[in-house]
């Protein structure tokens, strides 16, 4: 079981989604993180654990590995869709109650601002870590945050922004979701947010890679 596991984590840090896909070269014609995770449902492995030492550990490492400038977002986008294509098998489980999940984050880029790479990369790299993700696409209002909030009491919200022009808008945002839930936890990010304006803000963490921001959510876990 324990070979089974370091191959779909290898896949998934490797970006080997299934055995159709040509990338990475070295392992054109295996089975992918597709195939693999079928297999271990099928032979007794249960999905928290498939998630927990495969996809959690591979996922960090991917993180990780972008932190240190040792892969850029084109790896680390066929890391996110390898570990979806194992996530897609899981999914149920998780869905019927019977695996659960370490939590929910709602994310989302603020108003006015139509850039979703970077928050989806975040949003992978989180669910990666065991989380309920909740995508709210892109220029999305502050009411729009709060009726996410609302229907998922106990929630994480990250906000993103990568114009300067709606970082207002996200200061603003900020400003409305704390009004009505002041103990809420609000994460930020995009290229040209800083923890100094994280802190003006009033948001509660800041990380210029999504590692960061699944390395201070453990914290929370449930």
């Amino acid at each position: 079981m324990d070979d089974i596991l370091a191959r779909i984590a290898l896949c998934v840090e490797s970006g080997k989604t299934d055995k159709a896909s040509p990338y990475p070269p070295g392992m054109k014609g295996q089975d992918g993180a597709d195939e693999i995770t079928k297999l271990a449902i099928e032979e007794g492995l249960g999905p928290a654990r498939i998630l927990d030492e495969a996809l959690i550990p591979a996922m960090a490492a991917v993180g990780e590995r972008y932190s240190r400038k040792e892969i850029y977002v084109p790896q680390m986008l066929m890391a996110a869709k390898a570990m979806n294509s194992s996530m897609k098998h899981l999914k149920p489980f998780f869905t019927s109650g019977e695996t659960k999940r370490k939590g929910k984050f709602i994310i989302g880029t603020v108003s006015g601002d139509l850039h979703d790479i970077g928050k989806n990369l975040v949003a992978m790299m989180i669910e990666g870590g065991g989380w309920e993700i909740i995508d709210l696409g892109v220029d999305v209002s502050a009411d729009k945050f709060l009726k996410a909030i609302e229907a998922n009491p106990g929630a994480f919200v990250g906000l993103s922004a990568l114009l300067t022009t709606t970082m207002e808008n996200m200061k603003k945002t900020v400003a409305v979701l704390k009004e009505k839930h002041p103990g809420m936890k609000i994460l930020v990010g995009g290229a040209p947010v800083t923890r100094e304006y994280c802190e003006k803000i009033g948001a509660d963490f800041y990380s210029p890679d999504p590692q960061g921001a699944v390395n201070y959510l453990k914290q929370f876990a449930v």
